[in-house]
């Protein structure tokens, strides 16, 4: 069992790729309150999987909040496109879909984002910009590639995010839309988020080429890799590609992050030791971020404290909120068949 170790010394060009952006105050003050709402978010939704509340699978993001900040504050608001994989609780979360929205289609209530039909790894909220998490492992790539070359023939000035998970590099999908991507020169961001295993398989084992970055210079595309635990720097080089791919130019982030749940709920992590998951742990993004705040008198332990329950009740209302809402009926398998 491989010790992918947490710490990334001066020799690792994870470490210090890209700027590191300079956060407004305030800006890094509601940055934090998104990465505790999408924390205790994801754990309430621990918490009703448990309880049978949520079916079928559930994928938790908790551990990369850092990557959730950096990224999406450097897009424009219910403009640029987001497309992801099924960890996708989160992103329309932080880009302003109701928690209870939320909650209710992971509870298969007709409230939820997709009227109950879609549940955990089916999300969407195309109206702020969120086109979705999809099942099917790279199934979002080449819709990324659609979405990217829409907003090009356009004439739009639209960027999109395409979240990919290091299990998706090496199949098919991912290296024939990094191909389009360099030909049409699309405006868009690849981001990988590499957080060391493709399930339960480790990094080495299932990429030949472990510096996942790489795929992108050989298809014309400036690449970088960051440091996915550091918000600042995760950030700087989205805030880098942005800039770029809205002037044409494609761009490919890896983000070195790690998950500290499973790969699914149901998933009991069998195959890396307590010992790695732990000193991963000792480089939790809200735990940096929030020490960042104390020390420079930005908030106190009190103002923690009262964000931590003015969220937990947040969470707790969504959860009551999809409790309370109805299933869909059996009219409504009709519904959204044909547009």
């Amino acid at each position: 069992m491989a010790n992918r170790n947490a710490t990334l010394d001066a020799k690792s060009p994870v470490a210090y790729a890209g700027s590191k952006a300079v956060i407004p105050d305030d800006e890094l003050v509601y940055l934090y309150r998104q990465m505790l709402l999408a924390r205790r978010f994801e754990e309430r939704c621990a918490q009703s999987y448990t309880q049978a509340k949520i079916g079928g699978y559930c994928h938790l993001y908790i551990g990369q909040e850092a990557n959730l900040a950096g990224l999406l504050s450097a897009l424009r608001p219910n403009w640029d496109y987001v497309i992801t994989a099924y960890r996708d609780h989160v992103q329309p979360i932080f880009m302003g879909t109701s928690p209870g929205a939320v909650m209710a289609e992971l509870y298969g209530r007709k409230t939820g984002t997709s009227g109950g039909k879609g549940g955990s790894m089916h999300l969407y909220d195309p109206a702020r910009g969120f086109m979705g998490g999809w099942g099917i492992v790279g199934g979002q790539i080449p819709i990324a590639i659609g979405f990217a070359f829409a907003a090009k023939y356009r004439n739009e000035d639209r960027v999109t995010l395409c979240f990919i998970g290091d299990g998706a590099v090496p199949i098919g999908a991912f290296h024939e839309s990094l191909n389009i991507a360099g030909i049409l020169r699309l405006p868009i961001v690849f981001v990988i988020e590499n957080n060391q295993y493709a399930m339960g398989t480790a990094l080495e084992v299932s990429n030949a080429i472990p510096d996942l970055y790489k795929h992108g210079e050989r298809f014309n595309i400036q690449s970088r890799p960051v440091d996915g635990m550091d918000l600042w720097a995760v950030r700087g080089a989205m805030d880098e590609a942005v800039a770029a791919a809205r002037n044409g130019e494609p761009q490919l982030i890896e983000s070195k992050t790690y998950r500290f749940r499973g790969h699914s709920m149901a998933d009991a992590g069998q195959y890396r030791t307590k010992e790695e998951v732990q000193e991963w742990k000792q480089r939790d993004p809200l735990e940096t971020v929030g020490a960042y705040l104390l020390e420079r008198g930005l908030l106190t332990t009190d103002d923690i404290d009262r964000l931590n329950e003015e969220i937990r009740a947040e969470c707790a209302a969504a959860a009551d909120f999809a409790d309370s809402s109805p299933a869909p009926t059996e009219a409504d398998l009709f519904n959204n068949v044909y547009v």
